[in-house]
């Protein structure tokens, strides 16, 4: 196939091997954004499943008003905040609260060394409001472009742009109460 468009149309006419092949190209971001997202593999998983479910049952919904990695990383974000949303929800009725202690989550990707680290950041980032943590996930974890960004959130780049930097605020602010001496050891 010639582009990830041309892809989504033969996905529409219900070629089997072109949604495996856009399955291929997007699985792993995919699963990395929703990894960012719920720190938690196998929820990461169920996410990427329903994902590549509603891709399927929404291409023909695909208009090309955005590249098809926008939409994709669109229904990625929005799939995984639902899911967190619905988490809480069912936290409430078990147990009367929403889950604010999340288990220590060590992502996949993270060097040894800087385990420890990267527990006390993911945490931190999973305390941020939902649109701070969405730029912040999709420009610091995912690297993506900010004007990407903007157009997977549907806002403009100054948005993004005073998204990124209340974040950073607030998890500068969060992180010296988790580790008050962080800043002294470098």
């Amino acid at each position: 196939m010639n582009s990830h468009e041309d892809i989504i149309q033969a996905v529409v006419l219900g070629d089997k091997k072109a949604f495996q092949e856009l399955y291929l190209a997007f699985h792993v971001k995919v699963y990395n954004t929703a990894l960012g997202y719920v720190q938690n593999e196998g929820d990461a998983e169920e996410i990427t499943q329903d994902v590549f479910v509603k891709i399927h049952q929404y291409a023909a919904n695909f208009k090309g008003q955005s590249q098809v990695s926008t939409w994709i990383y669109r229904i990625t974000v929005n799939t995984s905040l639902n899911f967190l949303k619905k988490k809480n929800r069912f936290a409430i009725f078990r147990f009367g609260k929403p889950d604010t202690n999340k288990p220590d989550f060590e992502h996949p990707g993270v060097l040894l060394e800087n385990k420890e680290k990267s527990k006390i950041l993911f945490k931190t980032i999973q305390s941020l409001p939902d649109n701070q943590k969405t730029a912040f996930i999709l420009c610091y974890v995912e690297d993506l472009p900010q004007q990407e960004v903007a157009d997977i959130m549907e806002i403009s780049l100054k948005a993004v742009e005073s998204l990124l930097q209340r974040a950073k605020k607030n998890l500068r602010k969060k992180l010296d109460f988790f580790a008050p001496n962080r800043r002294k050891n470098k």
